[in-house]
């Protein structure tokens, strides 16, 4: 799918696009377990999908493979690529064997500190920030590639204040980004009072909605404690009420975000983002719901 066809299914107004986000496996068989759940998902009607971009070690030397795999699978992908540890040379030659794999676009990240490193250091000869990431892109593959950038509904960790998060994301897309991702968030009215805050700035591109169906209690919690993004009290004792039944606690995420999405939906968001965590029976089970 080329990028006048992904932008044309993105802004279509006569149904939400719907996309999922994959995590490149560690091992074969996570591969093969991600594979299972893409196929499991296509009757779903998914309009693409994203391959995340680990800030080192093995999920970088998988997102290539894995990729294209969900591209043979059928998937137009988006491929994450971030400015962590690579410097400019590197992140052109990326973005060419993103070109060759046939990836329909790029969501361009600043990324996150390698593990054991508090704040992030830029590669001396790279970017900063995203902003000069999707510069890159533009330079090398100006029609090519449909680019995306992350927006944060409760605002980046390293962002000073809401005015702040919000020219920066202005600022990207300003740059030539054609859409934004959200940050997982699990209240709708954050979302909504992030979408007013960017249109106010002028940032006229789409914005999908990030959901996370979460599994647990204690998952949400991590999650959210690394994103900073709040738990709602009612979902917290819908949680809490589940006492150690993990299953019933996975049931009751997959409820809440079966509840956002419809919430979502009829205030008449561009479509939604799924953040699956390569989990077949969650996704399988809120496809369901939502079709219901």
């Amino acid at each position: 799918m080329n990028k006048e066809e992904f932008l044309a299914r993105l802004r279509a107004p006569h149904r939400p696009t719907v996309s999922v986000e994959f995590f490149p496996p560690k091992t074969k068989e996570d591969g093969q377990l991600m594979l299972k759940t893409a196929k499991a998902l296509q009757p779903f009607g998914i309009d693409f999908a994203s391959i995340t971009y680990g800030a080192g070690g093995s999920d970088r030397s998988t997102v290539l493979e894995y990729g294209q795999q969900l591209v043979a699978a059928g998937f137009p992908l988006i491929a994450h690529l971030t400015c962590v540890g690579h410097s400019r040379a590197e992140l052109d030659e990326i973005i060419n064997k993103y070109d060759s794999a046939g990836f329909s676009g790029i969501l361009a990240l600043r990324g996150d500190p390698p593990k054991g490193q508090k704040e992030f250091i830029a590669h001396p000869e790279g970017f900063a920030h995203a902003f000069g990431l999707v510069q890159l892109i533009q330079q090398i593959h100006p029609h090519r590639f449909a680019i995306g950038v992350a927006g944060f509904p409760e605002r980046h960790p390293n962002s000073p204040d809401d005015l702040s998060d919000i020219r920066h994301l202005a600022g990207k897309v300003s740059a030539g980004a054609d859409f934004v991702t959200t940050q997982l968030f699990l209240d709708n009215e954050d979302y909504f009072r992030f979408v007013e805050r960017a249109r106010a700035a002028g940032v006229v591109a789409p914005i999908l909605p990030g959901i996370m169906p979460v599994l647990s209690l204690k998952q949400a919690r991590r999650f959210c404690g690394f994103c900073q993004a709040k738990i709602p009290a009612t979902l917290e004792a819908e949680l809490l009420a589940c006492g150690d039944d993990e299953e019933a606690q996975r049931k009751v995420g997959v409820s809440w975000a079966v509840r956002q999405i419809r919430g979502l939906l009829a205030r008449g968001v561009p479509g939604y983002h799924v953040y699956i965590l390569n989990r077949s029976q969650s996704a399988i089970e809120l496809f369901t719901q939502l079709r219901r």
